[in-house]
């Protein structure tokens, strides 16, 4: 459909996701705007790159080339409220509304693709594979939910792209709109159950994606515990069953830096060294290698891509390094997440006292998961907690933070303002600091580490 249009105008053109589809736009030339709730640094660089974005809702605020009907595809964000005006406006008058999941499912319809999905683990995959189709020179376009370093970007276009990475969000059930040769799925635990209902229908869509999604003759890649759930017609990849079809062996740390040896096809590929720490991207490590050898690169020019990896912002982001003290951000927002995360740090900084600075995300999350939330924070030392995010959500009667708090057994622990965190946080005892969070904590990294490093 977008082929037909001159304009495309984003509701919501300010999210990670969003700015990457408007970025693709720009580039193929496109008349591009929208609208945002606030000023980012990312709609500051859309604007730049010759976006027209206004942060207003009201029809009258919409630049005057948006409104001729019949040249203008809508996108729209389902973070956008139903009483949006000026989608209340683009519906009445007869304009062509998509969500950006069924612009990128016209996309990986003519475009081979890589879908990189599951419950944890999409964007630092997706940048690992972009990564290491750049580093080995194959042409490629990828939409991340996340500034990859190594880019700077959430989006990249080769000229002559002979393939395109794609995050499957299953918020919404968005993936099922994408039309992939290689799908990926690195975690179902139960997530978004506002959407699903229970984890069984969650478990069941994950299927349903990978059976009824896949491009003929495509191939799926699973971690080797989800067999049970999503069947055992897939290759799988594992850093703790030697049966996987790729094994992570011998994982190890030394000297912070993590290793392991890959074995696949009878084949072994010995001292495995990835860009960034944690156990989880060892893992993340190991499906990226998967969808290399799947894409027929050598595995020692896989082996130097997973090395040169550089990262995402807000991924296992290392803020300080240093003899006294190491600040670390995260992006982690679900209690699998945060246990994966604090258990890497424990290997990386043994015997070191843990800070962790969290700030629960979505009043609905932290109703259904506010037991695992409690055992997941109480892995460490001291805890600062923050009022929930509430991003796209109203409040919940009794779903509060001080709820999450009484439920968390451990001494060191608070309720506390993001304008405390500093001086909370230079006056813990802990060696080690970690922030965690999806919300608008990411916004206080800057100021926390400045203020710990003077």
């Amino acid at each position: 459909m977008f082929d037909q249009k001159k304009n495309i105008y984003f509701l919501g053109i300010g999210g990670i996701g969003m700015s990457a589809l408007a970025r693709y736009f720009l580039a193929q030339g496109f008349t591009v705007g929208g609208y945002d709730k606030t000023e980012t640094t990312l709609t500051k660089k859309l604007v730049q790159e010759g976006a027209q974005i206004h942060y207003n809702d009201e029809s009258a605020a919409i630049p005057k080339c948006f409104l001729i009907q019949s040249e203008t595809l809508v996108v729209r964000t389902p973070a956008v409220s139903v009483d949006h005006q000026e989608w209340l406006y683009f519906q009445k008058e007869g304009f062509d509304i998509l969500k950006r999941s069924q612009i990128l499912g016209e996309i990986t319809e003519t475009h081979p693709s890589i879908a990189v999905s599951g419950t944890h683990g999409k964007t630092t995959i997706s940048s690992m594979i972009a990564q290491m189709l750049k580093y080995c020179k194959v042409p490629f376009t990828a939409f991340l939910g996340g500034i990859a370093k190594d880019l700077n970007s959430n989006y990249y276009h080769d000229i002559n792209s002979t393939v395109t990475v794609i995050e499957a969000d299953e918020y919404d059930r968005s993936f099922l709109w994408l039309k992939p040769e290689i799908i990926t799925v690195s975690a179902v635990d139960p997530d978004h159950l506002d959407i699903y209902g229970t984890k069984e229908e969650m478990h069941r869509t994950f299927r349903q994606f990978l059976t009824e999604n896949l491009k003929e003759n495509g191939q799926t890649i699973i971690h080797h515990n989800l067999i049970s759930v999503l069947g055992d017609n897939h290759l799988t990849y594992s850093i703790d069953n030697p049966e996987a079809d790729f094994y992570a062996a011998n994982f190890r740390v030394e000297n912070t830096e993590f290793l392991a040896d890959f074995r696949w096809d009878n084949q072994e590929l010995r001292d495995v060294r990835i860009g960034l720490p944690g156990i989880h991207n060892m893992e993340n490590a190991l499906v990226t290698f998967a969808v290399g050898i799947q894409k027929g690169i050598a595995p020692n020019k896989l082996k130097c891509a997973l090395a040169a990896y550089g990262g995402v912002e807000r991924r296992f982001d290392i803020q300080i390094q240093t003899d006294k003290i190491v600040y670390i951000d995260d992006y982690a927002h679900h209690p699998e997440e945060i246990t994966m995360l604090v258990n890497s740090v424990k290997k990386m900084y043994p015997d070191q006292p843990i800070l962790g600075v969290f700030q629960p995300h979505l009043f609905s999350r932290t109703q259904d998961f506010s037991e695992g939330f409690a055992r997941s924070l109480e892995l460490l030392d001291e805890l600062l907690l923050l009022d929930i995010y509430p991003a796209r959500e109203l409040p919940i009667e009794g779903v509060n933070s001080g709820m999450l708090l009484g439920l968390i057994n451990m001494k060191s622990k608070m309720l506390c303002s993001k304008k405390q965190l500093p001086t909370l946080i230079k006056h813990s005892k802990c060696n080690v600091v970690l922030t965690m969070g999806a919300g608008d904590i990411g916004a206080e990294v800057a100021n926390i580490r400045d203020y710990l490093l003077n």
